[in-house]
């Protein structure tokens, strides 16, 4: 008896149409180009689920360094003078202080400077 996979097929097929929900032309509709077109954009997005970190990183970076230079360090210097103060901070709430309370952000800059003072 012939086995026709009408259910499965469907389903299958279904599921790779409604990850293309939102594409253009026939990638959202013609099960082929739309198979390409997903398997493509899941590609692009691990890739970019790993680049996003290295952005992030970046960015606070960035900030810190800005902020750091405003008080007159830079930004190794401030993670150097922290790490002797031992100041166990990371990057992502040095900027966040750096841009949303700044004051707090020069409070601990005064107690990296202090620590590398209390070190020498």
């Amino acid at each position: 008896m012939r086995i026709k996979r009408g259910v499965k097929a469907r389903r299958r097929r279904n599921r790779i149409l409604k990850l293309s929900k939102g594409y253009r032309g026939r990638r959202k509709n013609c099960f082929r180009r739309a198979k390409e077109a997903v398997e493509r954009g899941l590609d692009y997005a691990s890739r970019d689920r790993a680049r996003r970190k290295r952005e992030f990183r970046s960015l606070w970076i960035v900030r810190i360094n800005a902020a750091a230079r405003s008080l007159g360090m830079n930004y190794s210097g401030l993670l150097a003078a922290l790490t002797k103060a031992n100041v166990q901070v990371d990057r992502k709430i040095l900027a966040d202080l750096a841009v949303a309370d700044f004051s707090g952000f020069a409070a601990v800059v005064d107690v990296a400077k202090a620590g590398v003072k209390a070190a020498a």
